[in-house]
């Protein structure tokens, strides 16, 4: 009873369950991976940002590509902003979701050196193409400390870089890019700053990374597996039932054939018609003498 199988409908049902089990099973192990790896990257963080304060130029160099171990180090640096070479690097967003700008300054060091330095989200201008209000910096030398980043590339962040901007905005916080438009050396990566804070909270300073959350990832692996583990119970389920249903339509038409056709009745005969009685003749009358 299970020929059926073989029929064109279910040997492509079939063939689908065999291209979608393979499918399940990888997409719970990529999601799987995702979450190994946002794990790795909470501890990452976490360790990180618990990490003793080091001087910048002690984990970077000019042209130097920032590692993903020192990702969220806290550094430190000392020497004067260069506010005649800020630019602002467009299409950010705030803590509360706000669309603005960050505000990006070099940062000559005390001792020889430049470093990029975000100090954080500002508003944009009215128009797309005008430079916003940004506060004025602590004049004189400072030292700040903030988060190590590396460089922000496209295909790293995703973010489009755009060459045709107005003067003074970027897309993308790239040392190599400001490098060249300084004409001068800078040390690879940037400074999110963190301290000391601005006055009036503005700049916005950057908040730190999430190192708790670890997404439902794990969550979506599990459900992957469980959907793999279920087109073959599917399948067997429908073959089942399947099966059941031809058992059941081929005994029903057993059945009808073996009941004998019920006999007509014959008609019943007419009853025939009583014959008529004959006339008794009228006696005659006697003569009178």
């Amino acid at each position: 009873m299970y020929r059926f199988l073989l029929t064109r409908q279910w040997l492509i049902l079939a063939l689908l369950a065999l291209v979608l089990i393979p499918t399940m099973v990888e997409l719970g192990f990529w999601q799987l991976h995702r979450h190994e790896h946002k794990v790795a990257q909470n501890s990452l963080i976490s360790h990180n940002l618990k990490a003793k304060p080091v001087p910048v130029a002690s984990l970077t160099a000019p042209g130097h590509t920032v590692p993903r171990s020192d990702y969220w180090r806290t550094v430190t640096a000392t020497g004067t902003y260069d506010t005649a070479h800020q630019v602002v690097v467009r299409r950010r967003t705030s803590t509360d979701g706000r669309i603005g700008v960050h505000v990006l300054v070099p940062f000559d060091l005390k001792g020889g050196g430049t470093v990029l330095v975000n100090r954080g989200w500002v508003p944009s201008a009215e128009s797309q193409r005008d430079f916003p209000d940004v506060p004025a910096v602590p004049r004189g030398e400072v030292t700040l400390t903030g988060r190590l980043k590396a460089d922000e590339t496209t295909s790293a962040s995703g973010i489009k870089d755009i060459s045709d901007l107005p003067d003074r905005q970027v897309m993308l916080i790239n040392s190599a890019q400001e490098a060249e438009r300084l004409s001068r050396p800078v040390l690879g990566g940037y400074i999110e700053q963190t301290a000391p804070e601005p006055f009036g909270d503005s700049p916005e300073l950057i908040e730190a990374p999430d190192d708790s959350s670890i997404g439902p990832h794990m969550a979506y692996a599990v459900q992957w597996w469980l959907f793999a583990a279920g087109v073959p119970v599917g399948y067997v389920v429908l073959a089942r039932r399947e099966k059941r249903d031809r058992v059941a339509a081929a005994a029903e038409a057993a059945a009808g054939e073996r009941q004998p056709s019920e006999p007509e009745k014959p008609e019943a005969p007419e009853a025939p018609e009583a014959p008529e009685k004959p006339e008794t003749p009228e006696k005659p009358e006697p003569a009178t003498a």
